[in-house]
């Protein structure tokens, strides 16, 4: 069998590694985890979810603090319609983000940006507008449009200069989803540089309903890519999902994928945004403690660590400062379950919401530790140290392991660093 180096993806001309590490929000595929797999000649993406919040992280903005200054007097009110975003400091945040990151780039790969439509920000199409308008701005090689059907997102950006220069694509889980894109992007006459398929083992939010284990990556894979070459369209096909050694990846090379995404892997590199006691988390996971389920505000269905701070937590809304899963009417269903719990416990100085979760705040503080089907085998890659912990590891021991081994165990790579 030939191994994943053995393959490149060539667009217009230029050769690159297949291998993509997946856009982890908030600011878990952090700058530079991203410019690594690049320097490396892959593809890194970067995450715009809640870029507000990560430029004030790492580069001493205000955006959150301005916003909370500015609604504060309706923090206790359950309606957030009013509660809107600046579209000015939208853009900025975001091309601060993408261009810091660009500024940075070196070595012959790309570097993306990971786009949900499910962050409705209280004005779904204004917003989403300018993020996909500001990272193309701002000079990112290409946009993964994730989280939806996106059914209305090339419109949005169709007029911009970049529109047929810039590398864009999407996620999808079936070939219906793809169908349906499709059809739009046809009437503008621009399709997809590239599609990934996305299996039910991957992690975060998932393109399936509760019934996810009734479908399969390969299987879909293989849908997709004869639907494809019956419609006599010629676009890469990238599967994600569960892709956890070299040898997955040259298996799907050599069925015809043009590329593979990766992610759970990369969660514990020294590069990746989590705090370091949480990538512990990671490494020490069993196959039992990680679940699937509802308690995304999105309405999908989310694959997380079951010790996640988040599950369960009674975590009061903080729409004013951050609001990012308000749709256009200013709802989130977090909202209102943990409304009910208030009503329910009326005298409780603290309560539990057990079917949802504020994604928003524990996104943003680390508390929500999303991860891939095969997390537990994160265990098998490092070495464990003296005082129990595991051995944090490079992205690029990580990236060249995926690139270069054809073993079917996976072996320790803090061995080498």
């Amino acid at each position: 069998m030939k191994k994943l180096d053995d393959y490149r993806l060539v667009w217009d001309k230029q050769e690159l590694v297949p291998l993509v590490i997946g856009g982890m929000g908030v600011d878990i595929s952090t700058a530079e985890l991203a410019l690594e797999a690049a320097r490396l000649g892959g593809i890194g993406h970067i995450s715009d979810a809640m870029v507000p919040t990560v430029t004030d992280r790492r580069f001493r903005t205000r955006y959150v603090k301005d916003k909370l200054k500015k609604y504060k007097l309706n923090v206790a009110n359950s309606d957030k319609s009013g509660v809107k975003f600046d579209l000015g400091q939208l853009a900025d945040a975001t091309r601060m983000h993408v261009g810091r990151t660009m500024e940075a780039k070196t070595g012959t790969g790309m570097v993306f940006i990971n786009c949900m439509e499910k962050l409705g920000m209280n004005d779904p199409k204004a917003t989403l507008r300018v993020r996909l308008t500001a990272a193309l701005d701002a000079g990112i090689d290409g946009i993964t449009l994730s989280a939806g059907l996106h059914l209305g997102s090339f419109e949005l950006i169709s007029d911009h200069p970049r529109f047929r220069d810039a590398k864009l694509g999407i996620i999808v889980s079936s070939v219906r989803a793809l169908v349906l894109f499709l059809k739009r992007a046809a009437r503008l006459d621009r399709m997809p540089d590239f599609i990934v398929v996305e299996g039910p083992l991957a992690g975060g939010h998932l393109g399936f309903g509760e019934d996810w284990r009734k479908y399969d990556l390969w299987d879909i894979f293989l849908e997709v890519k004869q639907y494809l070459q019956a419609q006599s369209l010629n676009i890469p096909l990238i599967p994600a999902g569960g892709i956890f050694t070299g040898t997955d990846a040259a298996r799907y090379m050599a069925a015809g994928a043009a590329a593979v995404q990766v992610a759970t892997r990369f969660t514990v590199t020294r590069e990746c945004g989590l705090p370091d006691k949480v990538k512990q988390e990671y490494f020490k996971v069993n196959e039992d403690e990680i679940e699937v389920n509802l308690l995304s505000p999105t309405g999908y269905p989310m694959r997380m660590i079951s010790s996640s701070p988040a599950i369960g937590a009674g975590t009061r809304p903080n729409c004013e400062a951050f609001g990012y899963l308000l749709d256009r009417a200013g709802n989130c269903a977090y909202i209102d379950a943990y409304n009910r719990e208030v009503e329910r416990h009326p005298d409780s100085k603290s309560i539990s919401v057990p079917d949802k979760t504020c994604l928003c705040t524990h996104m943003r503080n680390f508390d929500c530790w999303t991860c891939g089907h095969y997390a537990y085998r994160l265990k098998d890659t490092s070495l464990r140290q003296p005082d129990g912990s595991y051995a944090l590891l490079s992205a690029e021991d990580v990236f060249n392991d995926y690139r270069y081994n054809l073993e079917s165990a996976v072996l320790p790579l803090a061995a080498s660093s």
